[in-house]
């Protein structure tokens, strides 16, 4: 018997992948640990994601669709076209589906209830009011990509997407793929983003982007400035001000008008907030939608969980936003400069889309699309997107309603190829 046959004897989840012809994807530990599994007997993490890396050979037949990004975006658009007979193949940069949320900081959980974080066909396997950890969420990522045999290639950095001879051509390295159809489901959150000026500060001040910190340990002892007041900023500012003098910098996002911890909010308002308003409410096909989409696109929403008593509790002072950097210390809009000996920048994300090269863009940068649908390129697709479709369409809940329109976008254009 070989590795890979006993390793699908033992994990059920596995075999049945193993049955499809794909690479074993291993479950991670606290997902089966959430979910009542004891740990498989699958091969080691690191024989596996070499094993993801190896080039992958042409494909035959030509693939339908290849997707980059395999996080809730990808994996969703992947069982979308599934259901709908397509050829895909999903690409992804990371060694495990599920990284992404993987290398977030330690004490990361979703904002969501897990009631809210389950992807189509599947349900997050915890109590509906659950707050999942990053790595559960990882996991769970992980395991439905497993469970419904989606064909992912991990390990795979794709450097362009660019047409020829009227199918597009996806580069990776020395790997080159040719499809009639490519959807990038990647958020508009890949590459971090600090001001030009953040190279002037002293040198021994520690700083470092919200997206590179895991723990406190990464901090010296002193004063810390925190350079944005989103989400982010202040679940960052409230677990760091217990060993720090914290001042977050950055206007005031407001806050949702409900405590979303509590009884009332797991199980009532949460729903009623991101199901009806942000899911229903808040789209591109409403005027309500319309003119609230700009402003969220560029200065985001309200804080979710942590509300603004919560950051006066934690000592955190607010102040106006960083503008420059004098004496080698940051300086702020007011005029003040601030002695910190730590800054964390949570100053937001670029898109990362310069792998396109293609004339889809905008003089923003902002790909021309409606609902996902390239204005400019019929056969080219976004998924995942701040407010692609919904204010929703970023989170976990709302992403399946946008994958599942381009699927069904997808198989027309194929279907209607195949009968010219």
């Amino acid at each position: 018997m070989t590795k890979s046959n006993a390793a699908a004897d033992r994990n059920p989840t596995a075999r049945a992948q193993a049955a499809h012809g794909e690479q074993l994807l291993e479950e991670g530990a606290a997902f089966m640990h959430l979910h009542g599994l004891a740990p498989s007997g699958a091969a080691s993490a690191g024989s596996q994601a070499g094993d993801r890396r190896t080039p992958l050979a042409r494909a035959e037949p030509p693939l339908d669709v290849i997707v980059i990004g395999a996080g809730q975006a990808g994996l969703s658009v992947g069982y979308h076209l599934k259901r709908l007979g397509l050829r895909f193949l999903i690409l992804d940069g990371h060694a495990r589906v599920g990284d992404s949320w993987r290398k977030r900081w330690d004490s990361l959980r979703l904002f969501t209830p897990a009631s809210l974080d389950g992807l189509d066909g599947m349900p997050f396997p915890a109590p509906s009011d659950y707050f999942p950890t990053k790595d559960e969420m990882g996991d769970y990522l992980e395991a439905y990509a497993a469970r419904f045999a989606l064909p992912v290639r991990c390990g795979v950095e794709v450097e362009r997407v660019s047409k020829r001879d009227g199918r597009y051509v996806v580069q990776a390295g020395a790997l080159e793929l040719e499809a009639a159809h490519v959807v990038v489901a990647m958020a508009s959150y890949q590459q971090p983003r600090v001001p030009a000026f953040a190279a002037e500060l002293d040198p021994s001040v520690v700083q470092l982007h919200s997206s590179a910190y895991r723990n406190p340990s990464q901090l010296k002892q002193g004063a810390l400035l925190i350079a944005g007041a989103g989400n982010s900023g202040s679940e960052l500012a409230v677990e760091l001000g217990r060993a720090h003098q914290v001042h977050m910098a950055g206007r005031d996002t407001g806050q949702v008008p409900f405590r979303i911890t509590s009884w009332l909010g797991r199980n009532v308002l949460c729903r009623l907030l991101l199901r009806i308003v942000f899911h229903r409410l808040l789209t591109v096909s409403t005027p309500m939608g319309r003119k609230a989409r700009p402003q969220i696109i560029s200065k985001g929403g309200p804080l979710i969980r942590v509300r603004a008593e919560a950051l006066a509790a934690a000592g955190v002072e607010r102040t106006s936003r960083v503008a420059g950097v004098r004496g080698g210390r940051p300086l702020l809009e007011d005029g003040r400069v601030l002695e910190v000996a730590n800054v964390i920048w949570c100053t937001g994300f670029d898109p990362g889309s310069s792998f396109i090269d293609l004339p889809v863009f905008d003089d923003q940068g902002q790909p021309r699309h409606q609902r996902g649908v390239a204005s400019d390129e019929p056969g080219l697709y976004f998924v995942g997107l701040a407010f692609l479709y919904a204010m929703s369409s970023t989170m976990v809940h709302g992403v399946g309603r946008d994958a599942a329109f381009i699927a069904k976008t997808i198989a027309g254009r194929v279907a209607q190829r195949a009968r010219v």
